[in-house]
């Protein structure tokens, strides 16, 4: 799904929020607990806000497709983010909203869950990530976006398989 359409629906039902949150908050419910309804995570996103019912499908689809990701053992899930054509100032503040939005997920449906050392390290840098601001953009700081990302892709995996595990 393209950013960019995600966002306009988000920034009508709830203006607080971005696509790279409400993203990250459904990867982060998901992670810790697979079972999450798309509904419970419709109610954080939107915050009571009536949404038409093409928007509707739209971030349901999102959440589906997200879930599907996750479930998935080809390594496919991604986050969403701005495109690489965008700045990367946006991009970093997005990616901080992502994070954010990941933490808040987990502790909603994790409570207890935090698992072992590896994972509180996980959750602690993905705090620190979403501490990130805009900030220059060279060449170096383009590798370490990237970087970032791959990492969070990475970690976001380890969660889930570590959450499942609790759960079982």
């Amino acid at each position: 799904m393209v950013y960019k359409t995600v966002n306009a629906v988000v920034e009508q039902a709830n203006p607080a929020l971005s696509a790279a949150e409400i993203h990250g908050i459904a990867a982060g419910m998901l992670c810790a607990d697979t079972r999450t309804p798309c509904a419970t995570w419709l109610a954080e996103c939107v915050n009571g806000s009536a949404l038409p019912d093409s928007d509707r499908a739209l971030l349901e689809r999102l959440f589906a497709e997200t879930r599907r990701l996750l479930a998935s053992d080809h390594f496919e899930f991604d986050l969403l983010l701005p495109d690489d054509e965008d700045r990367l100032t946006q991009r970093v503040i997005a990616l901080k909203d992502w994070c954010q939005g990941f933490l808040y997920g987990v502790g909603m449906v994790a409570k207890a869950l935090w698992g072992g050392r590896e994972t509180q390290e996980i959750i602690n840098d993905i705090s620190e990530f979403s501490k990130l601001n805009g900030g220059e953009e060279g060449e170096e700081d383009e590798q370490a976006y990237m970087e970032v990302t791959e990492y969070l892709r990475a970690s976001v995996m380890m969660l889930r398989d570590s959450f499942a595990q609790n759960q079982a």
